[in-house]
């Protein structure tokens, strides 16, 4: 007898969170120079996507205490990866962007990450990388509700 429905959706549930969580963990060993940590080039990634911002608004996007976030952005600007300024209409606040560093540690680190995948899809066969592309889809969708 077939197990219920509910049965075989969390097996699968819990097979697919395992291995995406190993292939998230292996994904983010591909690193740029800097050898940033997660969090910090998470921030480098916002700045790149979002624009300039400040602190406290880093912070509620990575859902961490501002003082947290106070301490990377310190971390990044010391390395010359972002730039802080004082905000044009209010005084007591900083406005974080990145620079053309900062950039060009995303974009590295992104290549590195595509390039290693890249490598592993190369050893499939065609009908394995069809099922990928479906599989993306099916992921982009349930990841984005």
């Amino acid at each position: 007898m077939p197990p219920a429905a509910g049965t075989a959706d969390l097996a699968l549930a819990a097979e697919l969170r395992v291995t995406l969580g190993r292939a998230t963990r292996r994904l983010k060993a591909e690193r740029g120079d800097a050898g940033l940590s997660d969090p910090q080039f998470n921030v480098l990634a916002i700045l790149l996507r979002e624009g300039p911002t400040s602190p406290g608004r880093l912070a509620e996007h990575e859902r961490i205490a501002a003082p947290a976030m106070t301490r990377t952005v310190g971390c990044l600007a010391d390395r010359g990866l972002v730039r802080k300024q004082e905000h044009p209409t209010d005084g007591r606040q900083v406005v974080v962007s990145l620079t053309p560093e900062g950039e060009a540690e995303v974009a590295e680190t992104r290549r590195r990450r595509d390039a290693w995948l890249s490598a592993r899809l190369a050893g499939l066969e065609a009908d394995e990388r069809a099922v990928l592309v479906q599989a993306a889809e099916i992921l982009r969708r349930i990841t984005s509700s």
